[in-house]
């Protein structure tokens, strides 16, 4: 394996909310998206982050080895996003894989190329954020074209590759009806989609935003009543999606 340096954000050796099971979960530095709601605006720029080299992490990982397989665990690369560091992302998988980890690999999928495919042969399964179906408040949501993102789900129902949806709930912004059942009814023409999991916007990164000197937009935003979860979740539900909360 190549020895590469990457910029890491931060680690969580123990993580339950990335993945099925126990997970090593690395945050990867930099993102090309600017999401209103985004909770770790501190991942944004490349430059920032501390360096590390993959086989010091891939040693670090190899320490939790027990606990990930013992709970049907693993390994998820999240970020920021993950696939701006391709190089770095694509060797840690694979030594993962080497030592029969499970890997999952959480992203926009607003980088999709050659190499990222390359990044799937090791990836067992993809936590894939969609955050909407509406191309034009896509755009304005997070700064970037919706397109890339729906070409790279395409090609996972392709390769038929394990997938779970991640959709965050914006009360005002992501829970137009309207909106709700064009992407359930388009979701739901995939095959590789295990789950949906629906996301109940929160306020947890605002302060970030503020120490940072970002304008935060969604302040006088409420996060979702039970209700409008409900609601959101018996719409997908309609159209014979699997639905998860954390509720």
């Amino acid at each position: 394996m190549k020895n590469i340096i990457g910029r890491i954000h931060s680690l969580e050796s123990c993580g339950t909310v990335d993945g099925p099971g126990i997970r090593f979960v690395v945050f990867m530095q930099g993102c090309p998206l600017r999401c209103q709601y985004c909770h770790n605006p501190d991942t944004w720029k490349l430059s920032n982050g501390k360096e590390m080299d993959t086989d010091s992490l891939l040693d670090e990982i190899l320490k939790y080895s027990s606990y990930m397989r013992f709970s049907g665990g693993g390994v998820t690369m999240t970020g920021g996003e993950p696939l701006l560091q391709l190089d770095f992302v694509k060797e840690i998988l694979k030594g993962c894989k080497e030592n029969e980890i499970h890997t999952a690999l959480d992203t926009s999928g607003y980088i999709f190329n050659d190499n990222v495919k390359d990044v799937l042969d090791y990836t067992d399964l993809v936590l894939l954020d969609v955050k909407g179906y509406n191309k034009d408040k896509y755009k304005d949501l997070t700064g970037v074209a919706l397109d890339p993102t729906l070409d790279f789900l395409s090609y996972l129902n392709t390769i038929n590759k394990p997938t779970w949806v991640r959709f965050v709930l914006v009360p005002n912004l992501t829970d137009d009806e309207k909106d709700l059942h064009d992407l359930a009814k388009f979701l739901s023409t995939f095959n590789n989609i295990e789950r949906l999991e629906l996301l109940p916007f929160h306020k947890m990164g605002e302060y970030k935003w503020e120490e940072l000197g970002y304008e935060y937009k969604l302040k006088n935003t409420d996060e979702p009543t039970e209700q409008g979860i409900l609601k959101a979740k018996n719409i997908f539900e309609s159209y014979n999606i699997n639905v998860y909360t954390n509720e």
